[in-house]
């Protein structure tokens, strides 16, 4: 990766606000008013004086996202621009009201306690053409610039702006006079540079991203970077030219796409959620400030927020040697000690375990006795996932607790960073230990789009490599801030593992960080290949810990279609034509059980136990796949209670 460091004085007092940290930046502030009924033919930087309610509550609304740094509203405050609208006496007045608005929003999160964000001076391009293809000559440029700058920065950093955002550069030469007017006005606040780019990725003035950082550095710029744009892949392809060719921090703040004209309305259709997927490639290709330019809304600004919490506790743990011991006065139990899985695992008993998925509603009993039909037969465990597929259903830890005292089986309860805070995950762990709870599945979780309530909010503070570092922490007797909390919890840490995944080298790479950071077992996917599962042993040698498989009894044609496309579990053709070839619902179950019996008795000697499902409630269906392996397991048939789509698989891993 190309070096971030900082090389001049005012580089510095950017390090000095930001760090080296990833910083979200807000949304489109025309799209949002356009949206609240301002028509496009007005002056929309007036509207810091003649509506400033409006105006302030679009910073309010990015500011309650997740947006650390907000603009403002003084786009298109120069002289020129104003002077379309007759306010060209005015460009002080409304930037000043400008800067105003945006500080009053700022302290009024700070007032609450909810964070702290800083102010951006918006300042973009004058809307004429310099010489020598216009009749503005560069000194007028300049001054212009430099009047809009004045108005912005005036009282310096917490009165005025902390920072200027040089945005939408259409035209190198006009960008000169903007950076180098900033320079001149106001020579200690720091500038993010930023041009838009053509679908060739190319700027307006012909000029390559490689050219732009280069000059744009070379002027004065302290980030330099891509916004606007036909979208957010033309921008990531803009920013890898421009990393290559700078070394100094990067910006990219994407259109949410082309907009198209619906009803009358200019429409940008790009969802929060593939905005959020281009944030994850802007921090991976180096962006230190991501945000977003026309047609992004708050709640492009929350799903983004959320994107990049997953990947930066991900790049934590691969910057952290997180392995490191961990002082403490209260090291945890040996893992035989901890649990029975604990044992089973550290004595190589082959561990057999079964799924049973919450209820949606608050009456258990089915789960409770389908646990005890199954603790009979002599499974080691029982293990409850958290709201698989992002669906409303009872706690998975309200269960676990149940079957314990109901049945007395032991139980793994999965565990999802989707809903919690870091607060809330160290609050429930402490709790899950205080009341007999041993086994931890850590997981990602699924994103609420795929469930009931797709607009739900997404926390991710952590992923499941974040998740691991701090249950290990407790299991040491220390909480996240490293204050000892007395006696260890004395979980057992398991992890997920998906085999079949396209990405495979991403999966093993995120593997190797969940041992390192204290997996002690996995449990795999669903799988229906057992070359892919060889691969995936063969793969992880290096750090193997016991691996334990998944199996899934397939139920129908149906089934087995849906978990290769929807669920993108790996299911070969060979498999999907054996369920097509099953001429009844009951034939096809019973290819289902054979299919999962052949699989387990592959698998077993490769691995350190199997977990199986029981699709749609069909508990004694997974007892039966594990005959040869418990000691004592017969035949039932359980009629179809659930559609052929629902059931649980690990999620977002």
């Amino acid at each position: 990766m190309t070096d971030r460091s900082i090389d001049s004085p005012v580089q510095n007092r950017l390090q000095q606000i930001f760090g080296n940290r990833t910083v979200l930046c807000d949304g489109a502030m025309g799209t949002m008013l356009y949206d609240r009924g301002v028509f496009i033919n007005r002056c929309y930087d007036e509207l810091n004086l003649s509506q400033a309610d409006l105006v302030r509550s679009v910073h309010e609304d990015y500011l309650q996202a997740g947006a650390e740094v907000i603009e403002t509203n003084t786009f298109g405050a120069n002289r020129f621009r104003l002077q379309r609208y007759g306010f060209q006496d005015q460009v002080a007045e409304i930037n000043r009201a400008g800067v105003r608005l945006a500080r009053k929003s700022v302290e009024h999160l700070q007032e609450k306690q909810a964070g702290k964000a800083w102010v951006a001076g918006a300042v973009g391009p004058l809307g004429i053409r310099l010489e020598p293809l216009g009749k503005t000559s560069l000194q007028e440029a300049r001054d212009a610039f430099a009047e809009q700058i004045r108005a912005l920065t005036e009282g310096g950093p917490g009165v005025g702006v902390d920072l200027l955002v040089i945005e939408t550069i259409v035209a190198l030469n006009e960008a000169e006079q903007a950076i180098l007017a900033a320079r001149e006005v106001a020579p200690d606040i720091p500038i993010i540079a930023m041009v838009t780019v053509d679908d060739d990725v190319r700027c307006l003035d012909g000029a390559t991203p490689e050219t732009a950082a280069a000059r744009l550095g070379q002027w004065g710029a302290d980030a330099i970077g891509c916004n606007c744009s036909s979208g957010p892949a033309t921008v990531l392809s803009a920013l890898e030219r421009i990393a290559a060719a700078t070394g100094k921090p990067l910006a990219a703040m994407p259109n949410a796409g082309m907009p198209r004209a619906v009803d009358g309305r200019n429409i940008y259709l790009s969802s929060p959620e593939y905005m959020a997927s281009f944030a994850r490639k802007f921090l991976k290709g180096g962006a230190q400030f991501i945000g977003g330019c026309c047609g992004t809304t708050p709640s492009h600004i929350r799903a983004m927020k959320s994107s990049l919490r997953a990947v930066e506790s991900q790049k934590v743990s691969t910057q952290n040697p997180v392995s490191a011991p961990i002082e403490s006065e209260t090291p945890p139990p040996p893992l035989a000690e901890r649990s029975k899985i604990g044992k089973l695992i550290a004595e190589g008993t082959f561990v057999t375990m079964v799924e049973i998925v919450p209820p949606r509603g608050i009456d258990a009993r089915k789960e409770i006795e389908g646990a005890r039909l199954l603790a009979g037969k002599g499974v080691h465990i029982i293990n409850i996932p958290d709201s698989p597929r992002a669906s409303a259903r009872m706690s998975a830890q309200s269960l676990c607790i149940q079957i314990q005292q109901s049945v007395g089986i032991e139980t793994l309860l999965h565990y999802t960073c989707r809903d919690r805070n870091v607060l809330s995950i160290q609050s429930d762990l402490l709790g899950a230990s205080s009341i007999g709870l041993r086994n931890i599945l850590c997981l990602t979780g699924d994103p609420p789009k795929l469930g009931n309530y797709p607009d739900a909010t997404a926390v991710f503070d952590v992923d499941a490599i974040g998740l691991v570092n701090i249950v290990r922490r407790l299991n040491h007797g220390l909480d996240i801030g490293s204050n000892p909390i007395g006696a260890s919890t004395g979980f057992t840490i398991a992890v997920a593992a998906n085999p079949g995944v396209p990405d495979i080298d991403n999966e093993i790479r995120r593997f190797a960080f969940k041992v390192e950071a204290g997996a002690e077992y996995a449990i795999t996917q669903p799988v229906f290949d057992l070359k892919i599962l060889e691969t995936f042993l063969k793969r992880i040698e290096g750090f193997r810990i016991p691996v334990i498989a998944g199996i899934w009894p397939l139920t129908s044609l149906r089934n087995a279609e849906f978990m290769r496309n929807d669920l993108r579990v790996s299911v070969p053709d060979s498999i999907l034509l054996r369920m097509q070839q099953a001429s009844t619902p009951e034939l096809a179950r019973a290819e289902g059980v054979k299919i999962a019996q052949e699989m387990l008795a592959a698998a077993r000697p490769m691995v350190q136990g199997v977990q199986v499902s029981a699709p749609f409630g069909r508990y004694p269906l997974a007892a039966e796949v594990m005959a040869e392996v418990l000691p004592s397991a017969s035949p039932a048939a359980v009629p179809a209670t659930a559609t052929e789509t629902e059931g649980a698989v690990v999620g977002q891993l």
